[in-house]
């Protein structure tokens, strides 16, 4: 269990959560708890600012927590991917499969980002990978970010589930804080 910034005994497990057989990370513990907080938001953006990035993708709704202070930190664009009908302009749309159903993101048209743009996107947490890809691959089919230009950054990855691998595979850069086995 890597755990680098001690950030572990600020995050519950939750099991049977929101289905029987999932383990819950509860990151709810570590927001409530301001120096765990304020060290996930800095060590987050240490990642992203490594990256030099142009922008920064929030994934609704726990990636909008750390997105905020990051994108504020680096002085970068802060954009939102949102669940279905919660923008208010025209948006391009990505459905997922997740460990427990399916889901959508969208992204406004709108959006300032292009191919010479470097984007971090950024979660609590990756599982399966299939929140992270979706949102990288609106950014790469709609916007032409080239692949190598997206960083997935998340507080959270649980690489028994594959999804940072299959972030990998799919030639997106990844990075996180902490692993649970």
């Amino acid at each position: 269990m890597s755990d680098p910034f001690g950030l572990k005994p600020s995050i519950r497990t939750v099991d049977d959560y929101p289905v029987c057989g999932i383990q819950f990370r509860d990151i709810t513990g570590l927001l409530e708890t301001p120096d765990a907080f304020a060290t996930a938001c800095k060590e987050m953006t240490a990642l992203s600012r490594a990256f030099a990035p142009t922008a920064v993708v929030a994934i609704d709704s726990r990636g909008f927590v750390f997105a905020g202070p990051i994108a504020r930190d680096l002085a970068v664009p802060l954009v939102l991917a949102r669940k279905p009908e919660k923008l208010p302009n025209p948006t391009y749309r990505k459905s997922f499969d997740l460990e427990y159903g399916s889901a959508s993101l969208e992204i406004q048209k709108n959006t300032p980002v292009s191919a010479k743009d470097k984007v971090v996107v950024v979660d609590d947490l990756i599982a399966t990978g299939g929140t992270a890809v979706a949102c990288a691959e609106l950014l790469s089919e709609h916007f032409a970010v080239l692949r190598a230009n997206i960083l997935i950054v998340s507080l959270i990855d649980l690489p028994t589930l594959g999804g940072s691998q299959i972030i990998h595979e799919r030639g997106f850069n990844v990075a996180s804080l902490m692993t649970y086995p």
